[in-house]
């Protein structure tokens, strides 16, 4: 087993963190709030005052924050990971940044002989508690291939995507898809709903259908019920297809729909929805407010 330290314990980090811990990997944490850290200071687990005094020592360094500015803070700030890793560490970022982010940690990462594999999970809240992550990752090979336990210990599906920044522009890519179907779902559901057609009926043949999906299978549900409890934020689905959009410019591909879906999800964040889940985008498009 190895001596791991897990930076950023939201509600996705904390259960991937613990996953690491139940196999038996040897821990020590850091979270930006405290009171997120409490369950595993219960546990014996070892809490540390800075990311760079997580990385210390540590063979593997794990990290999944909110975008690149936190990142950039965890990774190359003043007590930063890569500043305090010892050479031959391997950090593995699960964050959902930007491809440019992850080139530029990951080289300043080699100029320590550290290594920097960018890995971001595909799953929400139910996925990442039952280890069932898809798990994306860009850089090295040999790396890749050393972090398998860990990365096992996290998910069900674990690929090499490439060199540095593919994970991450296959994550961005990936959360497009699903914030574009999920605005689709939220669109059908207001005609549905005016149509008056029998709810049940109405996601038992969608889901068997065409379209059927796990995000039919689990967004049409939610707002059908008003039940806007996050599984994944609203306003970090915001922030993915910001970064895909730049993503595209900076391929040089039209990204239409894309950029449609992105005035969705940004009316809906700044109509104050951005806590909810991502398919409160149902509620700037209907004219609703969540019942509290």
């Amino acid at each position: 087993m190895s001596t791991v330290a897990f930076i950023g314990l939201g509600a996705m980090g904390s259960r991937m963190a613990m996953n690491l811990h139940a196999a038996g990997h040897s821990l020590r944490v850091f979270n930006r709030s405290k009171e997120k850290t409490k369950q595993f200071a219960d546990k014996g687990i070892e809490v540390c005052d800075s990311p760079a005094a997580a990385a210390k020592g540590a063979e593997f360094v794990c990290s999944i924050v909110s975008d690149d500015i936190a990142t950039r803070e965890v990774m190359l700030g003043a007590a930063g990971v890569i500043g305090a890793a010892a050479a031959g560490t391997i950090i593995l970022d699960s964050s959902t940044n930007t491809p440019a982010m992850s080139r530029e940690a990951a080289k300043a990462a080699a100029a320590k002989g550290v290594i920097y594999l960018d890995a971001p999970v595909s799953g929400s809240l139910a996925q990442a508690q039952g280890k069932e992550l898809v798990i994306l990752v860009g850089g090295d090979k040999a790396a890749f291939d050393k972090a398998q336990p860990l990365l096992m210990a996290m998910g069900r599906m674990v690929r090499r995507i490439g060199d540095t920044g593919a994970g991450a522009t296959l994550k961005l890519i990936n959360n497009m898809l699903s914030a574009s179907l999920t605005a689709a779902i939220a669109e059908a559901a207001q005609v549905a709903e005016a149509a008056n057609l029998d709810r049940d009926a109405t996601m038992e043949v969608l889901n068997e259908g065409a379209a059927g999906s796990r995000l039919m299978k689990t967004k049409l549900p939610k707002i059908f019920k008003r039940d806007f409890s996050a599984q994944f934020q609203l306003e970090l689905m915001d922030k993915d297809l910001r970064y895909f959009l730049a993503l595209a410019q900076e391929q040089d591909r039209p990204a239409p729909i894309a950029s449609l879906v992105r005035s969705q999800y940004q009316a809906a964040r700044r109509a104050q929805f951005g806590k909810l889940d991502s398919c409160a985008v149902f509620l700037q498009a209907a004219g609703e407010k969540p019942k509290t």
